[in-house]
């Protein structure tokens, strides 16, 4: 009987070490040698994946871990390709500039020849503001903070302020997210369009047409941009700016800002460089133009509402993807944090399975003696 007993206490243990037994264990009992063929808990052992300890959390625990694991490096490869992003759109906007200068400059000339008393535009003409129209500017996907919905609530709170001074109010809508929140409230939208992650010229140039046709048309008095500041990597502005009718003081007199993604210490910055105001082209007093003045002014106003538009698209995607760059940033951190505690928590569980085993194979061997 004493014989079968130990052969039993014997086998529960070997189930729990780590080492390999042999066909026939020796144990000491008494001064004698008793030998047990322990083949059958042996075979268990190595075929046995883990421990199940606490019914089964720590197993479950161990899988968590696993799932955070994979998660983290999701968010920081989205980290990574939203950083190379910005970088792209910062070289965009870079690419612009010497167009954008050079038209401001020529504009400045021509008003600075004409005279701004003599220029009689209907694009630089203010009426009696009936109507206005928002072109509300936001993202096509999500994980990216509170982008989207900072600038769906100031252009809610927008046309709510327009809606109780008594003034119609409608939208062009840039971005898959602005679309969607606006067309289940019911709102009057005139026009809709992707933001994408690469605005160019032709996007551009689809939201101006029909921002100029809208207002040349008579349907609105009034187009008013709304649209995401790029600030830096941690911060975005929600700006409100009139589009048309244009100001020509404005179109000559305000400056731009270029920013340049950086890093310092192994993270990420962002520096903006304010630019002097473009200087009005001279044009000789005995300058022959194949054209009026007038309607070269004419001409350049579309462009420039077009690289405008395209501006401040270039400014609210690196805006959108800087969001981006900061929720996965901080979504890899807590991911981090989450596996460490569950790792502790993982080795408690372990800890306190083995020690309890240890307890009750001591207790056993205890009550034979």
């Amino acid at each position: 009987m004493r014989f079968f007993c130990v052969a039993a206490v014997l086998a529960t243990a070997s189930a729990f070490t780590t080492s390999v037994p042999t066909a026939f264990a020796p144990l000491t009992t008494a001064g004698n040698n008793v030998f047990v063929d322990n083949d059958a808990s042996s075979q268990a052992h190595r075929t046995r994946k883990a421990t199940i300890v606490m019914d089964g959390k720590a197993n479950a625990i161990r899988d968590r871990i696993k799932t955070v694991t994979n998660t983290k490096k999701i968010t920081t490869a989205m980290k990574l390709v939203a950083a190379a992003k910005v970088r792209r759109a910062q070289d965009a906007v870079i690419a612009t500039r010497p167009f954008s200068e050079t038209l401001q400059s020529v504009f400045g000339g021509l008003i600075s020849r004409l005279g701004p008393d003599n220029v009689d535009l209907p694009l630089l003409t203010s009426r009696e503001v009936k109507k206005v129209t928002l072109v509300v500017i936001t993202g096509d996907r999500g994980l990216c903070g509170g982008y989207n919905s900072f600038m769906i609530k100031k252009a809610e709170a927008r046309y709510n302020e327009l809606q109780k001074s008594g003034i119609k109010v409608d939208f062009i809508l840039v971005g898959k997210k602005g679309v969607k929140y606006f067309e289940r409230r019911g709102v009057d939208i005139r026009f809709k369009a992707d933001c994408g992650q690469k605005p160019d010229v032709k996007d551009a140039l689809n939201i101006s047409e029909e921002i100029i046709n809208t207002f040349l048309s008579g349907e609105t008095d009034t187009v008013e941009l709304m649209y995401s500041k790029f600030v830096s990597l941690i911060a975005s502005t929600p700006s409100v700016r009139t589009l048309v009718p244009f100001s020509a003081s404005a179109m000559t007199q305000e400056g731009d800002e270029v920013f340049q993604l950086t890093s310092s210490e192994g993270k990420f910055e962002v520096e903006r460089e304010a630019l002097d105001i473009p200087e009005p082209q001279e044009f000789p007093n005995d300058m022959i133009f194949e054209q009026d003045p007038l309607q070269i002014v004419n001409a350049i106003l579309p462009l420039y509402l077009n690289g405008q538009i395209l501006r401040s698209l270039q400014e609210s995607v690196a805006s959108e993807l800087a969001s981006r760059m900061q929720s996965m940033q901080s979504a890899s951190d807590n991911a981090g944090d989450l596996a460490k505690r569950l790792t502790m928590e993982y080795n408690r569980a372990r800890q306190a399975a083995v020690t309890q085993e240890l307890l009750e194979i001591v207790s056993g061997a205890a009550a034979l003696e």
